[in-house]
């Protein structure tokens, strides 16, 4: 996961915005759910008002509500109005002051309220309950007794007013709808009890006594109910001044179902934006590590392309960077969002004071115990995925590529079989992993809804105890979901990360792969260049080997002349000559060229002066031009015919319907095995190099194309050296020099006569290529 993170940091001013932009998304979602709450609480059940303060109260009712204050509070309610004709008005305060007086007025408010709007049955059993105090105190006994009983059960038949008349209390009742909009009459008893206190029937003391009896009963009905009793009595207030309650309701709704609308734009906006970002900085992460990739593998000698299958390299430059790419992407989106609104939704869980936290922490338990069941079953099949599909990429890329050789030998079938072996062991994995994703997602929205229903159950209670609201309810079921959701995305990426992990160690293993060929910090460059090569006991041992491949090799090929190398099949001719390009580095000795050693010049500059043809000849898709321009794309047409001229490749060229700019397939797949090879000759000799290398180019020329293109070349490229590997003695018979190796060893060094009569190995190599009269043929020629 570092080298995620390192191949992030060059794009941190984006990474900075996607915070941004997650923390403004973050706080729109966040923000939904409390406007839900305030439009179910407030909006709806308490008619669109905040706070408990009347914003307009009669005067009768302001100098009533102060009946249950003590002084402290009648002045802060006194000083929070001011008087308007008959009425009084609250004064222009601060958020900050109506949340003062909500906390301080609360209880007196309240008292209010339910001693001004008291049921008909409740002033009854209130009265029934003082009568019999009464009779307790006064400890009545006989016929006294009787008859205060008798007049206490009178009670039951009688109206309030009847019950009022009959103790002397001056109440005021009216009509009003109940809670369900039934017509009810209502008992204002305050008149009655501001009476007692004027005259001195109740003391303080009692007054302290009964406050403390309602405050007591109001208490046992929750903290919201009581709020939700002192904001009813502020409605009623404003109603009876002459507010127009529906007004005020319709006017919050609109202002937060409009802040809401805007808010939910203003999320929307931000996902798009973070979603955007997102995805253009994993596509860049994508686009830097497949050319890091290819510009690390591009400068691989042979021993680190020897190293890394092929198969294993496209692999990790497609599928390991997309797997990077994808969950970088999701990264950025969501493990940087998930804790955002974790976080955010447990700060939200604990200012609501809804006292469930234990529900959230129960769920996210139980999801933290699948996810981590589910990564126990599936993180080995992830780890082995990779592998798999490396193994199908090569058998699929072995297929392909030798698609003839199988035909050839009636193979068909059995590779077909290879490859569903490959095929199905990576279907069985994918199957597994996904199956067990496919098991999380409805264990997690089962886990979710469970929890929906459990924190409803739990919450209704809570609302029928008066200690919470439907819209706290509400807020406290979506703040829960936010948060389990927010896990849920973490857990989830859990099992993700680590295949990408994985395939961003694949990545880095290539990439963190330097080439054994270097350049030097101080370059050497020759005085004079002309092309000269030199080996001078030179060894070579294949990384790994125990054996040297290439064993005290010391030669000299010069400009203008021809040096042959030939030997038996694993002798180590091509390995000599991919030495001199530095494709592989010598393990002892030196080559040097113009009198440098190559270890000390540039590399770009050392094969500038080359013109290598492989053995096996490979061309790209395009045209014939741009493949023999390929060493010199600024090659001018005239050189360009000239090569193919001297490769023997015009007169084909000039037979295509579009000649020079006749199409080439990938890997030359629409021309012969010989044209292939004549226009990797082409292409060497287009590049006007000062040493041309030939590794068996001639092998699919027949003889008379061969002698050809040798004449042609000795005579139009009579400055530079060549070296030229063959297994034809009929190729090399014209060489000024002739190598011949044998295991690794140079056991001869000479022209054909001389070989003939001073090497063995070579002798038996001509012997079996030509005939007695041939040979003879041969010597006297030269």
């Amino acid at each position: 996961m570092r080298y995620i993170f390192e191949n992030l940091k060059q794009y941190w001013r984006s990474v900075l915005l996607l915070a941004v932009l997650l923390v403004v998304q973050g706080f729109c979602e966040m923000s939904m759910p409390q406007y839900t709450q305030n439009i179910i609480d407030v909006g709806i059940q308490n008619k669109g008002l905040e706070h408990i303060t009347p914003s307009s109260i009669t005067a009768g009712e302001f100098e009533a509500a102060q009946i249950f204050m003590d002084d402290a509070q009648k002045r802060e309610w006194t000083d929070a109005y001011e008087k308007d004709g008959d009425h009084y008005s609250l004064q222009n305060l601060s958020r900050e002051k109506l949340k003062e007086l909500d906390g301080d007025l609360l209880i007196p408010l309240v008292m209010a309220y339910q001693l001004g709007h008291m049921s008909e049955e409740s002033f009854r059993t209130m009265m029934k309950t003082q009568a019999e105090n009464a009779l307790q105190s006064q400890k009545l006994k006989g016929a006294l007794l009787d008859a205060a009983k008798k007049q206490e059960d009178r009670l039951d038949s009688m109206s309030a007013k009847e019950i009022a008349d009959a103790y002397g209390l001056d109440i005021t009742t009216f009509e009003a709808e109940d809670e369900k909009g039934n017509a009810s009459t209502y008992v204002d008893v305050r008149p009655a009890i501001q009476k007692m206190i004027d005259s001195g029937r109740m003391s303080e003391d009692s007054l302290s006594q009964m406050k403390k009896q309602i405050t007591d009963t109001i208490s046992q009905t929750g903290s919201q109910t009581m709020r939700a009793m002192a904001i009813r009595y502020a409605a009623e207030a404003d109603k009876a001044a002459g507010t127009d309650i529906d007004k005020i309701q319709r006017q919050y709704l609109w202002l937060s179902g409009g802040r809401m609308i805007l808010m939910a734009l203003l999320m929307g906006a931000a996902a798009v934006a973070v979603s955007f970002v997102a995805s253009r900085v994993g596509a860049a992460v994508g686009r830097d590590l497949r050319l890091k990739v290819f510009g690390n593998v591009i400068g691989y000698s042979n021993a680190e392309m020897d190293h890394f299958q092929t198969s294993s390299l496209i692999t990790r430059a497609t599928n390991d960077v997309q797997q990077v790419q994808m969950v970088t992407t999701m990264m950025l989106r969501m493990v940087l969002y998930a804790p955002v609104l974790a976080v955010w939704g447990i700060v939200k869980v604990y200012q609501s004071h809804a006292n469930m936290s234990w529900v959230i922490l129960l769920g996210i338990a139980v999801i933290v115990g699948i996810i981590l069941t589910l990564v126990v079953l599936a993180m080995p099949k992830f780890k082995s995925m990779q592998k798999l599909v490396d193994r199908l990429n090569l058998v699929s890329r072995e297929i392909l590529t030798g698609l003839m050789v199988v035909r050839a030998f009636g193979r068909e079938k059995t590779e077909e079989e290879r490859f569903d072996d490959a095929n199905t062991d990576l279907m069985r994995t994918q199957l597994f992993t996904n199956r067990v994703m496919t098991f999380m997602m409805p264990s997690m929205m089962f886990i979710m809804s469970g929890l929906g229903v459990l924190i409803t159950w739990v919450a209704a209670h809570r609302v029928d105890a008066g200690t919470l609201q439907v819209g706290a309810m509400t807020s406290f079921i979506t703040y829960a979901m936010i948060i389990i959701s927010s896990f849920m995305i973490l857990t989830a990426m859990s099992i993700i990360l680590p295949r990408a992990g994985v395939a961003a160690e694949r990545i880095h293993e290539v990439t963190s792969t330097k080439s054994s060929i270097e350049n030097p910090e101080h370059e050497e460059i020759p005085q004079e260049k002309k092309g000269v090569v030199r080996f001078d006991h030179v060894n070579f041992r294949y990384p790994g080997a125990e054996m040297d491949a290439l064993h005290d090799i010391s030669f000299t090929a010069r400009p203008g002349e021809t040096t042959a190398i030939i030997g038996s099949t694993g002798s180590g001719k091509s390995t000599l000559v991919n030495l001199i390009p530095r494709f592989y580095d010598v393990t002892e000795g030196s080559i040097t060229v113009d009198g440098v050693d190559i270890r000390k010049r540039d590399l770009h500059d050392l094969r500038a002066e080359i013109g290598f043809v492989p053995q096996k000849g490979t061309l790209f898709s395009g045209t014939v031009a741009s493949n023999i321009r390929f060493g010199k794309p600024d090659a001018p047409d005239e050189a360009v015919k000239r090569a193919a001229q001297i490769a023997q490749a015009d007169d084909f060229i000039m037979e295509k319907e579009d000649q020079y700019n006749s199409f080439i397939s990938q890997g030359g797949g629409n021309v012969s095995g010989g044209q292939k090879q004549r226009l990797s000759i082409a292409r060497a000799i287009a590049k006007n190099p000062l040493v041309l290398v030939f590794d068996d180019s001639f092998s699919a020329l027949d003889m008379k194309t061969d002698a050809r293109l040798r004449a042609k070349l000795s005579e139009e490229e009579k400055d530079a050296t060549k070296i030229i590997v063959a297994q034809r003695v009929s190729t090399i018979l014209s060489a000024d020099q002739i190598l011949v190796l044998d295991e690794g060893r140079l056991v001869g060094c000479g022209t054909h006569t001389q070989l003939l009569d001073t090497c063995e190995v070579y002798r038996q190599i001509a012997a079996s290529q030509l005939s007695q009269k041939e040979l003879e043929e041969t010597r006297h020629a030269e």
